[in-house]
């Protein structure tokens, strides 16, 4: 019964309209796919970046830590960069949440790559297995290593930009929703039809979060991460008027 009355509502539903807008920003941007303490890579793409698309917005798409070794060294170098924009990940979320209640936060953060990000600034002795205490602790440790100037810096990280008709968010959108009406949750964690539906508004989504072999297009997403931390592969979209350009480590 339950299979009969999904397939009716879905000969209900009217048919969704196949998306063909072409890409539109305002001015060239480059977005960078996740970089998760890959300081080495990030070097050595920005650079490259600079070579071939000098007058490109750089847009970074979050997740800057966790799981590679030279975090601290991925957000420092990110924050001093004025004409770079970066957006908070979900990574970026885990710290932060860290960072206000340990005891609650602090087991999930270091499952998911937060032990790298504490020890790349200098903050050691926790395990995955960690609690109370030592969770505690480790929050003071690390506030003193970052100060206020970086963890202010983290915490205003907008959730997405727009030029024209690109948006870059860390994890992608809900396709039934406006832009502007997004919840927090959804850009950072993404969204369970974002890669079932495209956008009905013309307006192209530029993502990292989910971990593909390579970088693609199609439907009016483009997702730009390939794992970097594991791969050795930094990728950058270089969007322009009606043209993209992948570019990896």
């Amino acid at each position: 019964m339950r299979r009969l009355l999904e397939r009716l509502a879905r000969r209900r539903s009217p048919a969704l309209e196949a998306f063909d807008a072409p890409l539109a920003p305002e001015r060239p941007c480059a977005v960078i796919g996740d970089v998760h303490g890959r300081d080495d890579l990030l070097v050595r793409l920005a650079a490259e970046l600079a070579e071939r698309a000098p007058d490109a917005q750089v847009v970074l798409v979050g997740d800057l830590i966790d799981r590679g070794e030279r975090s601290a060294e991925v957000l420092r170098r990110v924050a001093e960069r004025g004409d770079w924009l970066c957006l908070r990940g979900n990574h970026e979320a885990m710290c932060l949440e860290f960072l206000d209640e340990p005891d609650r936060h602090g087991p999930r953060w270091l499952l998911n790559g937060g032990l790298q990000t504490l020890a790349s600034f200098g903050v050691g002795g926790l395990t995955e297995r960690s609690r109370g205490g030592a969770l505690l602790e480790a929050r003071d440790r690390l506030q003193v290593a970052m100060g206020e100037a970086l963890i202010g810096w983290l915490r205003t990280r907008p959730l997405l930009w727009q030029s024209g008709n690109v948006v870059v968010t860390h994890a992608g959108a809900d396709p039934g929703r406006s832009i502007e009406a997004q919840e927090e949750q959804v850009l950072l964690w993404g969204h369970p039809r974002f890669t079932e539906a495209p956008r009905q508004d013309g307006l192209w989504v530029v993502h990292g979060h989910t971990i593909l072999p390579r970088p693609i297009m199609e439907d009016g997403r483009i997702a730009v991460d390939t794992g970097a931390y594991a791969t050795g592969r930094l990728t950058a979209a270089l969007i322009g008027e009606g043209s993209l350009d992948f570019v990896s480590t």
